[in-house]
């Protein structure tokens, strides 16, 4: 499965999420990819990597309870989520009006190439 930052790839993101939940094997491990190193140091701040360990440790049943547990506005944290949702990063499960988001992945491993060859690009693997 290949995320990349353009939408064309979101409904293999969620194919591929539905995958691993029901515990089926995937081809490849999960990569999201992005344009620029801007656009992944813009993506995964240091709050958004405190906000993805948070969820990954601490299992919160709720949004709510997500923005308790890091200390930070609901209103904010539900944003956050939502972006991180729709770039197939964390996924949300559902319980009557309660979303409990999901950190679906061990380990993040971050590719960064140099070579001039490989052009400006830069990749995460979850």
């Amino acid at each position: 499965m290949t995320v990349k930052s353009s939408s064309e790839f979101h409904d293999d993101v969620t194919d591929g999420i539905k995958t691993l939940e029901r515990g089926d094997a995937v081809d490849s491990p999960p990569t999201l990819s992005f344009t620029s190193y801007d656009e992944l140091m813009e993506t995964l701040t240091p709050r958004v990597l405190d906000l993805i360990e948070a969820i990954r440790r601490e299992e919160p049943s709720s949004i709510n309870e997500t923005a308790r547990v890091i200390d930070r506005d609901v209103k904010n944290v539900h944003e956050e989520l939502s972006r991180l949702a729709h770039l197939g990063i964390i996924f949300f499960e559902e319980d009557g009006q309660s979303k409990r988001p999901v950190v679906w992945f061990d380990e993040l491993v971050i590719n960064l190439p140099f070579d001039p060859e490989a052009g400006d690009t830069a990749a995460a693997a979850p």
